[in-house]
Formats: C-alpha cells, sequence, structure tokens
C-alpha cells in the first residue's frame, strides 16, 4: 500500500508541474500522471477500480464546496445565465446526443439517454481553474461559463438519482445497491424515508451542525474544526450510500445548508486541501484507466467521437452565446471553454456501468472519449489564447495622433491603480492631463466612468508628441512593466530632454536601473504603502503614536540613503550582501539611539511641559550625526 503511494505521489509531483509549466493546467498533469503509471505505459499500477471507489470521494467534496459556494444572494443574481443558459446548454446537448446514439448509433434508448446526459456536463475543475490561471474568470464569457457548470453541478443531482430508473429493464434489472438497507421496503417507503433524511440532513445543518460548529470553534482548536468538517462529510455519505441515493446529493444540500454560516470560509479552506488531493487522485485513476489498446484497435472511430463530442457541444454553446448576446470575442471564449466532456461523466460512468446500462465496451469507449476531451480542453483555450493574441498583435489600432489631446502641464503614461491616485491629485489640483494607457479593457473600463484616456503606447514617439511632449512640463509614468517603464523614459530623454520625468518603480532593482538612466524622481510601488502600515503596527503593538511614526520617518529616510549610497554597488552581489548587512545594523543602532535620546525627553521637562531645548538639539544632532556616520561606513 505504501509502495504505491510513493507511485501516486511521485508520478503527481512529476508530471502536473511540467503540465503547468507548458500551461496545460493542473488537471491535464494529473491525467498524465495516471496514463504513465498506468498498466498501458509503464504498468506502475494495476486494476484501478478500488482505488476509483475511494477517490470518487474528492467529488463528493467538491460539490460540498459547490454547495458551500450557493448563497441565494448570489443565486439570484445570476438566476438567468444559471437557469436559463445553463438549463438549455444542458437540455439541448442532452437531446443531441441521445438523436444522434438513438438514431444513428443504434444503441437502446436507456443508454443514449444516458450518454447524452453525461456528454452534457464539461469540466468543473479544467474549466475554472484554466479560466482563474489566465484570469479570464472576470469576463463575460468566464462569467456565463462559471453560471452554465454551476446548473451542470447542481444537475448532476437529479441525474444521479434518474439513472436507476434507466435501469429497471428486463436486460438491466438486477441488484445494484450493496448495503442498501432500505431495499426491501416497498418504494412508496423508500421515497419516505429518502425524503425524511434529506429533510433531516436540512434540519441539521441549520440547527445542529451550526452551533456544534461554534462550539468547537470556542476551544480555539484548528485540527478539531477541521475533524468535525470531514466527520459531517462522511456521516451524510454513508447515511445517504445506504439507502441507496447519491452520496454527493447529501454533501450537496449540506454545503447550501451551511452557506449561510458564519463559518463557512473557515470550512472551505479546511476541506479544500482534501478535496484537491482527491480530485488530484481520481484524475490519476482516470488516466491510468484509458484503455490504450482500445484506443488503437478502434483510433479512428474513437477520435471521430472525440471530434464530435467536442463540435456537437461548441455548436450548442455558441449558438445559445448568440441568443443571449454575448460579445463577439466571448462568445468564442465561451464555446471553446466548455466543449468538452467533465469529471461527472466518469462518476456517471460507474454508476452506469453497475447499473448494466451500458456493456462493457460502451463503458469503455465512452470513458476514452471524455479522458481525450479532457486532454484537449487546454489545448482549445491555448487556441483561443493564440488567436486573440493574433488580433492583438494585428489589428492593434491605438487612437491616432489626431485624436489625442495634447496638454503642456503633465502626461501621465499608464492609468492603472498607481496612475489614477496621481492623476485624481493633479487633476484636483487644476493641472490638465494627457493620458496614454495601451490596455483595450482598462480604456473602456475608464471611459464608461467618465474618464478621457487614450489609448497608446508612450514608448511610440508619434504618439508622446501628440500628447504634448515637446511643450509639456512633465511626464510621469506609472506602468507596472519595468521593461517598458525604461524604454519610455530613455526615449522621452533622448528627443525631449527638457520634460521632466516621474516615473514608477516596481522594486528597488528596477529603482536601480532608474537611477541609472539619471531619474531621481520616482517612488517603489509598495514601499510607502507598506511603510505606513509598519507605523500603524507599532502603534497596535503599544508605542505612542508618536515616536511610531518618528520610526517611520527615519526608516524611510534611511532606506532613501542607503538607495543611493549602495547603488554603485549593485551587481556586486557579495560587497553589496555585506553593504546591506552593515546597513541593517546602522539602522538599528541609529533607532536604539533616538529610543534613548526620546527617552530623555520624556525625563527632562520645563515647567510648561515643553522638553529642555539643550536636550533637543543634543538629539537631533545625535540623530544626524548617526546617520552621517553609517553612510561614510557605508562608503
Amino acid at each position: 500500500m505504501l509502495e504505491m503511494a510513493v507511485i501516486y505521489l511521485a508520478a503527481a509531483i512529476v508530471a502536473v508541474p511540467i503540465a503547468k509549466r507548458l500551461g496545460l493546467g493542473s488537471v491535464l498533469g494529473y491525467l498524465i500522471a495516471g496514463i504513465i503509471i498506468g498498466p498501458f505505459a509503464f504498468g506502475l499500477v494495476g486494476d484501478q477500480t478500488d482505488v476509483m471507489h475511494f477517490a470518487e470521494f474528492g467529488v463528493v467534496m467538491m460539490l460540498f464546496l459547490v454547495g458551500l459556494e450557493l448563497q441565494p444572494s448570489r443565486l439570484w443574481k445570476l438566476r438567468h445565465s444559471i437557469v436559463g443558459l445553463g438549463g438549455l446548454q444542458v437540455l439541448l446537448t442532452t437531446a443531441l446526443f441521445y438523436a444522434v446514439g438513438y438514431f444513428i448509433l443504434n444503441l437502446r434508448w436507456e443508454a443514449s439517454l444516458a450518454i447524452g446526459l453525461m456528454l452534457a456536463l464539461s469540466s468543473t475543475a479544467i474549466v475554472l481553474q484554466t479560466l482563474t490561471e489566465k484570469g479570464w474568470i472576470k469576463q463575460e464569457a468566464g462569467q456565463n461559463a462559471f453560471s452554465v457548470l454551476l446548473f451542470q453541478d447542481i444537475a448532476v443531482i437529479p441525474i444521479l438519482a434518474l439513472l436507476p430508473l434507466l435501469a429497471f429493464s428486463e436486460i438491466t434489472n438486477v441488484a445494484t445497491n450493496h448495503g442498501n438497507l432500505i431495499e426491501h421496503l416497498p418504494v412508496y417507503a423508500q421515497v419516505l424515508i429518502s425524503l425524511a433524511t434529506i429533510a433531516a440532513i436540512i434540519f441539521s445543518g441549520k440547527y445542529i451542525a451550526t452551533p456544534l460548529f461554534r462550539y468547537i470553534a470556542e476551544t480555539r482548536l484548528r485540527e478539531l474544526f477541521t475533524l468535525f468538517a470531514l466527520f459531517l462529510v462522511i456521516v451524510i455519505a454513508v447515511i445517504m450510500q445506504k439507502i441507496g441515493l447519491s452520496p454527493a446529493l447529501g454533501t450537496f444540500l449540506a454545503g447550501v445548508v451551511l452557506a449561510e454560516s458564519e463559518f463557512r470560509h473557515e470550512l472551505e479552506v479546511d476541506i479544500e486541501p482534501f478535496k484537491g488531493l482527491l480530485l488530484g487522485l481520481f484524475f490519476i485513476t482516470v488516466g491510468a484507466s484509458i484503455d490504450f489498446p482500445l484506443l488503437i484497435e478502434q483510433f479512428s472511430n474513437v477520435m471521430i467521437f472525440v471530434i464530435g463530442l467536442i463540435v456537437i457541444k461548441a455548436f450548442v454553446l455558441y449558438i445559445l452565446a448568440y441568443a443571449f448576446n454575448i460579445k463577439s470575442k466571448q462568445k468564442l471564449l465561451f464555446t471553446l471553454a466548455l466543449a468538452q466532456g467533465g469529471e461527472f461523466a466518469f462518476v456517471l460512468l460507474s454508476l452506469t456501468s453497475t447499473l448494466q446500462i451500458l456493456s462493457v465496451e460502451q463503458t469503455k469507449l465512452t470513458t476514452l472519449v471524455v479522458a481525450i476531451s479532457m486532454l484537449m480542453a487546454p489545448l482549445l483555450l491555448m487556441f483561443y489564447e493564440k488567436i486573440i493574441n493574433r488580433e492583438d498583435n494585428t489589428q492593434k489600432t491605438f487612437d491616432s495622433p489626431e485624436e489625442i489631446e495634447a496638454t503642456k502641464n503633465v502626461i501621465i503614461a499608464g492609468y492603472g491603480r498607481f496612475g489614477q491616485v496621481i492623476g485624481r491629485l493633479l487633476a484636483a489640483q487644476g493641472y490638465h492631463l494627457s493620458i496614454l494607457d495601451h490596455s483595450p479593457s482598462q480604456i473602456e473600463l475608464l471611459r464608461r466612468f467618465g474618464n478621457k484616456v487614450f489609448y497608446g503606447d508612450a514608448a511610440r514617439i508619434d504618439l508622446l508628441t501628440a500628447s504634448g511632449a515637446s511643450e509639456a512640463q512633465l511626464l510621469v509614468i506609472a506602468i507596472d512593466d519595468p521593461d517598458k517603464v525604461l524604454e519610455i523614459a530613455t526615449m522621452a530623454q533622448k528627443h525631449y530632454p527638457h520634460l521632466k520625468i516621474a516615473a514608477r518603480a516596481i522594486d528597488r532593482r528596477h529603482a536601480y536601473q532608474l537611477m541609472k538612466l539619471g531619474i531621481s524622481t520616482f517612488k517603489r510601488e509598495t514601499f510607502d504603502s507598506a511603510l505606513n502600515l509598519g507605523v500603524e503596527v507599532l502603534t497596535l503593538l503599544g508605542n505612542k503614536p508618536a515616536d511610531a511614526k518618528r520610526a517611520g520617518e527615519i526608516f524611510a529616510k534611511h532606506d532613501h540613503e542607503s538607495l543611493t549610497a549602495l547603488a554603485h554597488l549593485w551587481g556586486d552581489d557579495h560587497s553589496y550582501g555585506i553593504a546591506v548587512k552593515q546597513r541593517i545594523e546602522d539602522l538599528k543602532q541609529v533607532l536604539s539611539n533616538d529610543r534613548n535620546e526620546q527617552d530623555k525627553l520624556n525625563t527632562c521637562r520645563k515647567s510648561d511641559g515643553t522638553p529642555c531645548d539643550d536636550i533637543v538639539e543634543s538629539n537631533e544632532a545625535s540623530v544626524v550625526e548617526s546617520s552621517a556616520t553609517t553612510s561614510k561606513q557605508t562608503q
């Protein structure tokens, strides 16, 4: 058993980082890991049935987390896209696959319907993770894809309840619910017990589980909270299994009930690692179970089915995207993101195999088709990304120089979070601004709020000239790309030597590069905010506000002096490292001297409460002398 664990873990550790680095995503990495260690490749593991049954618990946990996300307010906000877009996608896709299976492939209607239902589902794990990694989840297509996936996840519950009904034919009528405690009872009794169990889960989640979580939270034992969360999920899954219902249904309902609990976020944090590990194991077992001899034997048929799966789903998705007025580029992203099979198909395949709705060969073939479509899912999104990048490169039409409004005051290059703060301050002081930004989405957002921002690259001399660089007083470079900042600064210095430059420095290294160009007016983007927070932290730790503020001012002055003093050592790691350590010790000494002098001030007060003049003068001289001494030592 331990040897098996080592094999699974080693395969995941090797394959997943490589897949991530290649832009394929972690799910594809797990699938590849399973293929490598599976019986059809290196043969390091054998039959995956027992492991898959254990790993399927990751799907149960995923549905619990999906339930936790389903707050009524969020559901209401997405109700149109969830019910309308998601519902139509599942119904239309199922209908098309059913028609193909029944009328073209001559499958039994039960098998055609079962296959249609499972192929209508897309991969929640792959799609959400990829959209999040690429930064597309907040776009229109990303939000609509999330809604569809949400409906699909919810639809799994009634599908799991429906599939056993398809097994009630003379061919498939077999005992399937091993360990079912109520299968010997009449149907009406089974229904009543099932409804009562679901009601009990909802009631317990609201009136028993939440108070228990509150009680356990008061112990402040994090591991006990995690233990109870796992216990809750497992107990519900076992109870549902014992009465012949889907464990996923029970945990999903429990998640929905706890979605309004104050412990929702903590539950998500505690369950997420277990869900991730078990889902990873689940995908590895799927990869290992891919029947490569069958793939080789029926390669042409398999590829036709895979292409048919993607084309049919893409057709339905594109039609729905058009009907729901999704924007042009977003239509393509929405379509390609969901045009694959999903992980829940494997769960449904496991059930249909047990129920004998599908034959062994049909199950293997469907598993193969879904797995290969999932392998292709990241490739489809990479294809979309290349199309978008190509369009951006070929159709990047900046505002023409004639459209850009020139200024005699200040040009701002880059109007994100950093640039907007500067722009608002200058505009409030009455300065006229000419603003350039190279992000179309940012331009669209800013113009929506009434900002006059022009689409252009400040590194282009014609656009910078059109902004008024020949007469302007100042150029503020607030772009978050360090290389671009240096490019613009170099070009501006060359063509407009009179133009003053203030720049956004990303970090200390970038600051040194700006200093080499002769730019002395710059701010590291996080330094001031971090320092201000540090001053507040000192206050929270019990220091007097005045003392904390003074310490921050000394730190800032010392850091600025260090930046100037150490600039000539940048690039010589050894010498720079020694100098930095010396500066840190010097800073400690300066702050220590200042605290001592402040203590003297506190003990020497005049009758009116003001500090003694000689002590004040001595204190100021001491700090100045200490700072000057450390600078000389460093140099």
